[in-house]
């Protein structure tokens, strides 16, 4: 079915089907342009909150379909390629994490949103980038803290609120991936250039930046200063859309990977347009949570949309 013929169908089939489509910022720019609402993990699961339509198309990876569903069970949600899998989710695995946490009954367990279900289930408060750095300090300085998975964004958040947290040992592949030493070879071609990095990049890629935000935070940057006309952007490239759509006068450089390749997230982009096509037309893959689990991970998800919004986040 050629590009514009799908357009139309999907138009079609949200409306027949009262459903909302949800997409991160990594994926492709067919499917941004499609959403009803764009946003990072913080804002894609407030979104998920709100919205009272039956169906919820969530455009990403598998544990955003988890979270969208664990807040609204109810709803029809579904994820246009079920295989959309998270590097970072997958460094976690469930009953290694218990035993981590129940070696320490001490500390509050925060998990980064990048987990699963399972994960979500054992965990005080789930936070995501947009948002850790304040959770994490509107907890009493004394609060001993595990944080996981993701060990990049953990020491940072370590560093800049002077808290010494237990972290797990995971990463995206993507984020870990940036060249520190690439970087700075393309900054010294375009001295002019802002570095905006996402705190999932390793200490080494953070220290070279201007600006360490999360997806949402690095866009909002680069529309907040029009001074500023070339960006080295140190994330998934999928942003790249909506920097470009924002202002479209600047300049932008991805950077640079350790292998070559700019920071392309493979399971970001197995959603395609054919792919949301099939997902409103037959409803499915359908994203399903135990109950039980979906109950207790409920809880530090709440905590997390509650802290949000009285810290006006």
């Amino acid at each position: 079915m050629k590009k514009q013929k799908l357009i139309a169908e999907i138009n079609r089939l949200r409306r027949e089907r009262n459903a909302v489509i949800l997409a991160h910022y990594y994926q492709e720019e067919d499917i941004q342009a499609l959403a009803d609402f764009v946003g990072d993990s913080l804002a894609l699961a407030q979104w998920a909150a709100k919205t009272d339509a039956p169906v919820l198309v969530v455009c990403g990876v598998h544990f955003m379909g988890e979270t969208a569903k664990i807040i609204c069970p109810e709803k029809t949600v579904l994820i246009p390629d079920a295989k959309a899998g998270c590097s970072l989710a997958d460094s976690c695995e469930a009953e290694a994490f218990r035993r981590f946490t129940e070696a320490h009954p001490d500390h509050t367990v925060i998990s980064y949103v990048n987990t699963t279900a399972a994960i979500k289930a054992l965990t005080d408060i789930v936070v995501t980038s947009s948002n850790a750095r304040q959770i994490v300090e509107s907890l009493p300085a004394d609060t001993p803290i595990i944080f996981g998975p993701d060990r990049n964004l953990g020491s940072y958040i370590s560093r800049i609120t002077g808290r010494d947290m237990l972290l797990w040992d995971g990463a995206c592949i993507v984020h870990d991936r940036f060249s520190a030493r690439k970087i700075q070879q393309l900054h010294a071609q375009y001295p002019d250039s802002v570095v905006l990095a996402h705190p999932e990049c390793r200490p080494d890629v953070l220290e070279l930046a201007d600006v360490v935000a999360s997806t949402s935070g690095l866009l909002n940057y680069v529309v907040k200063h029009p001074e500023r006309k070339q960006f080295i952007v140190t994330t998934e490239t999928g942003i790249l859309y909506k920097m470009k759509q924002q202002c479209p006068d600047r300049t932008y450089f991805p950077a640079p990977a350790v292998d070559g390749h700019c920071g392309i997230c493979r399971d970001m982009r197995r959603n395609t347009l054919e792919k949301l096509y099939t997902c409103l037309r037959d409803l499915t893959p359908a994203v399903t949570v135990d109950e039980s689990m979906a109950g207790r991970a409920l809880q530090p998800i709440r905590k997390m949309l509650d802290l949000s919004a009285q810290l006006g986040l």
